[in-house]
């Protein structure tokens, strides 16, 4: 591996991430997933739930490749594209209006401050009541795809519900595989107001946030007629994410996740802290 490498660390709402500026191709594509599995090992490395990528884009502002912290890479994060677009505006890499390219399409984002709100990709139907396995505390167990795939399960006990071993039954069921996909368990706690608790494809444990998943949650609920948007959802670490969204009959569009970013700190990630 080359030299230090400069970074910045971000949290979105308690998704934590680590941004590296690659428009210049300094970090070659086939060593991108073992550096992300590497530096996001917590106590021995950085640590994070996934890395950001910055590369260069013909078609958009700039584009990201986003990696899980296992080294995967998937289509979308909207946490961490929140993360990506204030670290672009603050870089001058983008104004604070932008669009970037990502694999599942185009994201357009507007930053103000430490609030960023981005424009999703149009998510997919949602489809209610799917047939798993129905396990303890379930009350409606449900699936949409936000840009990555979410079930969402209605649950009474949020605070003492078995995240991690009902979402690891969820996530490598064979319903979805091989590919896998994250789990959700939602409550509503008021008008317009749910709770949220996420266990991720890929960090393969339960996270203190999940944009994707609040916007699947978010999306379900209005489905089932538990909400209208905007919609807030409160996070396993305490900040809400807000929802915002449009409905044609049974398809959602103009899709914006909205929330506060937290830069952590700047630093040069040594080459000790990727061996093996």
């Amino acid at each position: 591996m080359m030299g230090p490498i400069e970074f910045w660390k971000m949290s979105g709402s308690g998704n934590d991430f680590i941004l590296i500026d690659n428009r210049e191709g300094r970090i070659p594509e086939e060593e991108m997933a073992l550096l992300v599995e590497r530096a996001c090992r917590r106590r021995i490395s950085v640590g994070a739930d996934g890395v950001i990528f910055v590369v260069s884009s013909s078609a958009c502002d700039f584009g990201w490749r986003f990696f899980n912290a296992d080294g995967g890479e998937v289509e979308m994060c909207g946490n961490g594209g929140r993360c990506v677009s204030r670290f672009a505006c603050l870089k001058g890499i983008a104004g604070p209006e932008m669009t970037f390219e990502t694999l599942a399409g185009p994201v357009s984002a507007q930053v103000k401050g430490r609030r960023v709100k981005i424009l999703m990709p149009k998510p997919g139907p949602a489809f209610l009541d799917i047939d798993l396995e129905c396990q303890e505390g379930w009350a409606h167990c449900d699936f949409i795809n936000t840009g990555v795939p979410h079930v969402v399960v209605s649950v009474e006990d949020l605070d003492h519900h078995p995240v991690a071993t009902q979402g690891r039954f969820i996530r490598y069921h064979a319903r979805f595989s091989p590919e896998g996909t994250n789990a959700n368990f939602m409550k509503r706690i008021g008008p317009g107001r749910l709770a949220l608790r996420t266990y991720e494809r890929g960090v393969e444990d339960e996270t203190l946030a999940c944009g994707t998943g609040a916007i699947a949650s978010a999306l379900i609920a209005a489905t089932r007629g538990m909400a209208d948007s905007p919609v807030a959802v409160k996070t396993k670490g305490g900040e809400e994410l807000v929802i915002h969204f449009e409905r044609n009959n049974r398809q959602f569009e103009k899709v914006w996740l909205e929330g506060n970013t937290t830069i952590v700190y700047e630093g040069r990630l040594n080459p000790e802290a990727l061996e093996g």
